[in-house]
């Protein structure tokens, strides 16, 4: 493994995830642009440290590349572990800015045969695969979506889970600078939070939604100090998004998909806390089946996946998933935008 990005995910997450799996992964080098965070986090795991792509794309030593850097480098980066010929790619959330930068990335990796996997780490907890094997009809009856976050802020569970170095200040809240409805705050606030947080569940929505090109935003609006309320119907699906994250609530992941004669509930624990799997809920009329716990959560999930199709002996994601995930992603984000718009001009009006 060579890990670019050496923030607060990767050592609160990552590390100590591979750490559980040395038989079939090992961490050879890591790359951070600030090299005493790389040093520091090298050191921890024993590995090469580097403040560049290329000299970890280079080093022979590494077969896996995990893409953990900020948001901006994700597709040039995808692209040149590619080119490089390494065995697969992991890619945190998004892997792309844009619908032309994953279709640029899906023809590289067909070009080159490198299978990419995107850590939408839901999509690989066995909670959610288990309740994927069981639920037999239910996406094709399915009418109410709903994916609910209530999280402390991220520093409270990196800080349970490990040292973090090199952690930078924190952004100031978008929606404290917001002064009035027609602030663009908002709107940035509620793009960073679909793209940042709700794109972790909306494979998992896509999954019950085929009309997802089909996007109607109804409602959207943010919630302080950080979050979102979002109501949109994907053709007709409706879909709830909610988010907060403050110091007050006990955390809380969960996701609903309500059907005419059955429903799917999941409860995700906390992606810092190593707590295992999720736990689903498959309720009908006439039984209820418990799913999980497993012994392990979707982040040390994706990593297997990832071994076996380096070992040749698991299936990648398909190209055009990845992307429409992204598509579906980049729908509601603008789309949620546009709906903040028009609530301003009705404002604007009334106001008048």
């Amino acid at each position: 493994m060579g890990i670019l990005g050496a923030g607060p995910v990767t050592q609160a997450i990552h590390l100590p995830s591979l750490a559980r799996l040395r038989d079939i992964l090992e961490v050879r080098h890591i790359m951070d642009v600030d090299p005493a965070v790389a040093e520091s986090v090298a050191a921890r795991v024993g590995a090469r440290f580097s403040t560049s792509t290329e000299e970890l794309l280079a080093d022979p030593a590494v077969e896996i590349v995990a893409i953990c850097s900020p948001h901006q480098f994700h597709a040039v980066q995808v692209i040149a572990a590619c080119r490089a010929g390494k065995k697969a790619v992991l890619c945190e959330k998004p892997f792309a800015m844009n619908g032309e930068e994953a279709a640029a990335i899906a023809a590289v990796s067909a070009e080159t045969g490198v299978p990419i996997v995107v850590g939408a780490m839901h999509t690989f907890d066995p909670g959610w695969l288990a309740a994927e094997a069981a639920w037999g009809s239910l996406p094709e009856q399915v009418h109410t979506v709903r994916s609910s976050i209530v999280l402390p802020p991220n520093p409270r569970f990196e800080d349970f889970a490990t040292e973090i170095v090199g952690r930078g200040p924190a952004a100031p809240s978008a929606a404290g600078k917001a002064s009035g409805p027609d602030s663009a705050a908002v709107k940035a606030m509620l793009t960073g939070g679909v793209m940042g947080l709700a794109i972790h569940d909306l494979p998992l929505v896509r999954r019950f939604a085929p009309d997802f090109r089909d996007v109607e935003v109804l409602y959207a609006q943010t919630v302080l100090p950080f979050g979102y309320v979002i109501s949109l119907r994907a053709g007709a699906v409706t879909i709830e998004l909610r988010a907060a994250m403050n110091g007050i609530w006990e955390p809380s992941w969960t996701f609903e998909a309500i059907g005419d004669d059955a429903s799917l509930s999941i409860d995700f624990t906390p992606s810092y806390v190593h707590a295992g799997s999720a736990t689903a809920r498959i309720r009908t009329a006439a039984s209820t089946t418990v799913l999980g716990p497993f012994g392990h959560n979707g982040y040390e999930g994706e990593w297997r996946k990832l071994a076996e199709i380096a070992n040749g002996t698991g299936t990648a994601p398909r190209p055009e998933t990845l992307i429409h995930d992204l598509e579906f992603a980049l729908a509601i984000a603008d789309a949620a935008a546009a709906c903040v718009d028009a609530g301003n001009a009705a404002y604007e009006e009334a106001s008048a």
